[in-house]
This record gives structure tokens, sequence and C-alpha cells, in this order.
């Protein structure tokens, strides 16, 4: 009866077994039990993945021997990307590559220039070995493909930035649901929403502006707007409208365009200088006499609820500049200093359109002010630290000015707001006004805009790119070639544009948060003689007790 018993209950178990494994294939759970939820998917992402129809090749170039925090970023991929494949409708095939592993020099060349024309960018890192500090090329970059599109992920963000090494692959982790999710739904909707940079008010031109609409080119249709020429129907497939440094007027007719994209739901990025001061125009005996700039536009930007005051910030939390200190052997000397006038700018982290970038390099900036309108929402975005002191203009500027020590107590002051989001219904500026010259029809009559957003930045460089002296090449945007650190004003415009062109706010899942949870080096250097003998002595005196006590038993339970 026992041995029936047994049996029964051995085949209970099997079928038990069976069963589970039978239906794993058909239904996946994820049991997480960390506390900061760390593998669980948002609902967005679930969402999208269970309404993908096209399947998806994710192809990921970081494999091989890596160091240990590469490995983990890997690891946090290949975990991310189980998940993707378990909850998606239709096929997502997963691969990691080394794309160079194996190959001779000049082969690897030639990988390394196929990929970076198809935006996978190649990273030198120092490893540690026996023989100390060595280079190797790692890859620290996806690709995802579906019915024939291609769009470049990057695993690794802040890679130059300022923040410790462990903070920034714990941010990159962070971020990785939500650079796959967007890039996801780039891709398998087919949809490419058009950004247009404004160019008939002399705003930066097509180099300065090269390496923002590059990169936004890969999942956006970018082009230049003439607000001259423009017509109703080009404004109506535009989603986007950037305005970055006019230096002309705007007329009224163009001002009315604007207003008419605003009230159709359009959004718009303000990139203004309300002053002329320029650095290369400082390079003269006598300097620069800064002025405002009349751009027409305050009582637009009134009426939508922001003022760009004339004004400059100074903060001692800046950029370093170079300066000329004679020359040697024919060949000039240049030193770094400090320009209070070029302030970092510190991100609001309580936007998520902001939330966890670096600082963000600005040049001449002016103070941001709200304006109360109705139905609107107003949040700074941006500000300056508390180092910091406002110049009214008209002021003279020179580059002496660069041997003034800042005296201390006038610049303690509370941090000065530059960037603003405005969020809502807007108020026509024209509504009751007569229709502008070269505008016959009316292109709406509506008194308020459908519900959109725009910001107000008070500084107009801060999507400009720096331009190589010697053949004129563009560097990428944030990348400061004096200093040879990046700043995060790409990451700020990518930000942007996805929050503004996105209707399902998938930026919001940058509020995710990874602890990392590491060891306290000062406890662990206290306590390393007790945590060895707990780790490697304690096990082996345990196990010698063992086998004393299991020697005695047996001679104690046999001798009777």
């Amino acid at each position: 009866m026992k041995r029936e018993n047994k049996w029964i209950n051995f085949i209970g178990v099997l079928v038990v077994l069976i069963i589970l494994n039978f239906a794993g294939q058909y239904v996946y759970h994820r049991f997480d039990f960390t506390a900061d939820k760390r593998f669980t998917l948002s609902d967005k992402t679930k969402s999208i993945l269970q309404k993908n129809e096209k399947p998806v090749i994710i192809t990921v170039f970081l494999d091989g021997e890596l160091p240990p925090a590469f490995k983990r970023l890997q690891t946090a991929v290949k975990d991310l990307l189980a998940d993707y494949k378990a909850y998606s409708k239709s096929e997502i095939k997963v691969v990691f590559v080394d794309p160079i592993a194996g190959r001779n020099q000049a082969d690897q060349d030639t990988v390394i220039t196929n990929l970076y024309q198809q935006g996978i960018e190649a990273t030198n890192i120092s490893v540690k070995t026996e023989s100390g500090l060595t280079q190797k090329l790692v890859f620290l970059m996806a690709m995802m493909e579906s019915d024939g599109k291609q769009i470049p992920i990057k695993l690794f963000q802040n890679l130059e930035a300022g923040a410790g090494y462990e903070d920034n692959f714990n941010r990159s982790i962070e971020n990785l649901e939500y650079t796959f999710t967007s890039s996801l739904k780039k891709i398998v909707s087919g949809e490419n929403p058009r950004i247009g940079f404004t160019e008939s008010n002399g705003e930066l031109t097509d180099l300065q502006l090269y390496d923002a609409r590059f990169t936004l080119s890969s999942s956006y249709e970018v082009g230049r707007v003439d607000l001259n020429t423009i017509e109703k129907d080009g404004l109506d497939k535009l989603k986007l409208l950037i305005i970055a440094k006019p230096k002309k007027p705007f007329t009224e007719t163009e001002k009315y365009k604007i207003n008419y994209f605003v009230m159709n739901g359009g959004r718009v990025v303000w990139s203004i200088d309300q002053v002329n001061a320029e650095l290369d125009s400082l390079k003269g005996r006598n300097g620069q006499m800064v002025f405002n700039n009349n751009l027409n536009l305050d009582d637009m930007l009134f009426m939508y609820g922001a003022r760009i005051n004339y004004n400059v910030i100074a903060d001692r939390n800046c950029v370093d500049i170079p300066i000329s200190t004679g020359s040697v052997a024919g060949q000039s000397q240049m030193r770094l200093v400090p320009w209070l006038y070029y302030p970092i700018l510190l991100p609001d982290t309580v936007h998520s359109v902001v939330k966890k970038l670096d600082g963000i390099k600005s040049e001449f900036p002016s103070t941001v002010d709200t304006i109360g309108v109705k139905n609107v929402k107003k949040s700074y975005i941006l500000t300056t630290s508390s180092f910091n002191k406002v110049f009214n203009v008209p002021k003279l500027f020179t580059l002496q000015m660069v041997a003034e020590e800042p005296d201390p107590k006038t610049f303690q002051n509370p941090p000065q707001n530059v960037g603003l989001m405005l969020e809502g219904s807007f108020p026509s500026v024209f509504e009751g006004r007569p229709l502008p010259a070269g505008i016959t029809n009316p292109f709406t009559l509506a008194s308020k805009s459908k519900p959109t957003k725009m910001i107000v930045i008070g500084d107009g460089d801060i999507f400009k790119n720096q331009i190589a002296e010697k053949d004129g090449s563009p560097f990428p945007l944030g990348f400061d070639r004096f200093t040879q650190r990046t700043y995060g004003n790409k990451a700020l415009l990518l930000n942007i544009v996805d929050y503004f062109t996105d209707e399902d706010n998938l930026i919001a899942l940058r509020n995710k948060e990874v602890k990392i949870r590491l060891l306290d080096k000062a406890k662990l250097k206290i306590e390393k003689t007790k945590w060895q003998f707990i780790n490697i002595v304690a096990p082996l005196l345990l196990l010698i007790f063992f086998a004393i006590f299991q020697h005695y038993y047996r001679k104690y339970k046999y001798a009777k």
C-alpha cells in the first residue's frame, strides 16, 4: 500500500510539472521582488508590445570580453529584451554580436566605418589587465530593424559627462526601457513627425545646426522653414517648430503664421537671444557694447505666458574659454579660464523632459519670467546655480573681464530661471486684429489653441554645435572642443522633441530609478579581516567540525 502511494505521489508531481511546463509556453510572468521594481515593464511598454504586429530584429553590439561594469549593462539589456520578447504580439529576435572580434586591423577599420555610417559608433575604453591598462574598442549601441527601417540605439548615456563612473552606468540602465520602447514605437508605427527649423530671420545656419538636424533625422523628417513663403498647408504638416537664435525682427505676417501653428496644436521651441552679445565680437581691443535685440516677439510671448528679459546672467558655475597668453617660437600659447557669461545651466529634475540630464552649456543667457495666463501650466526646467549675478544692458563687455575676480557676496543670489515649459490652451495673439499684409483669408478664427506645448529658453545658442577652425567640420552638439567635455545639450534636444511629438508621453519612463547597492568601501576597509574570516575560514572550520562530529558519532554508534 505504501509503495502504491509513493508511485501515485510521484506520478502526481510529474503531471503537475508537465502541466506547468506546457502552460509556461503560453503564459509568461516575472515575479519581481526588488524594491525598485527594476525587472518590471511599464504598462506603456506592454501596451506597445502587445499591439506590435511587425517582426523586429534587435542586434546588440555589446558582446565579447568586457569589464564588469559593461557586463552589468549587457546583463540589464538581456533581461529587458527577454521581457520584450515575451510580451510582444509579434516575433522579436535578439542577437548579441561583437562586430570586430576575430578580424584583422584592416577589416576592423572597414566594419567600424560601415557601422558609423549606419549610426553605430565605437567607444575606446581602458581595460585593466595583468600587464596594465590596455585600450579596447566596444560598441555601446544596438540596432533595431523592422520592415526595412533601421534605428540605432545608444545604450550608454552621458559617457563624457561629469558624473561618476558607476552613476553613468546606473543612469544608462535606468534609461534602457525608455530608449528601447521609444525606438520600438517609432519603427513599428512608421510615422515620422515633421520638424522645422525656421530660417527667415537670421537664425542659426545649417552648419551650426548640423548635428541637431543630423541626430533628429534618424527618427524624424527634419528641414528648414521659411516663414515668408510657407503656406497654411505646409504648416499643417509640421509637428514641431524650432526657432533658434533669430537676429532679424519678425514681421506681423510671420507671427500670424506662428500663431496659427500654435492654434492648430503645433508645438514651438523658442531659443531666443534678447541681447546681441557674442564672444567673437569681444576679441577687438574695445570689446563690444551689448544692446537689446529687437525681434518683435515680446507681445507674442507675453500673450502665451512668458517673458525673456533684456539682461545677461553671470555664474561662477561656468564653462572655460581659451585666452591667448602670448607666443613662443612663433606659436600662440593658450590657457583655459572660467568665463562667467557662459553658465552651465542646471536641469530641474522635477520635470521628466530634463530628468537625469547633465549640465547644459549656454552663452550669454537671459532670465525668463512667467506671465499669468489662464489654462496654461507653467514650470521652469532650466536654472543657473546660486552663485550668479544678473547684469542689465546696455553694458560693455571685453575679454579683459576674465581677469576680474567675482565678489562672492554679490554672486550669492537665488537661482535664475532660463528655461520655461508652457502647457495648455493658449490665447490667440491675433484675435480681434486685422489680417496682416500677405494674408488674404484667415487661416483660423479660433480664439484659443488646441491643447499644446511650448518651451521658452533665454539663450539662442543652446542647440548650436561648434565648428572646427581647420576644416570647418561640425562637432557633436554639446561637445566643447576646448575643454573636451560633453554637456547635455543634445540630450535636452532629443528629450524635448520626444516629449513634444509623442502623444503617449513615453518620456515618463525616465522616472524609473534603479538604486546602486554598492559595498561601503570605508566599512569594508575597517571590517576587512572580519569578513575574510567569515567567508573563508569559518566554512573550513565548520567542515572540520562536522567531520570530527561524524567520526565520533559513527564510532559511538557502531561500538555498541
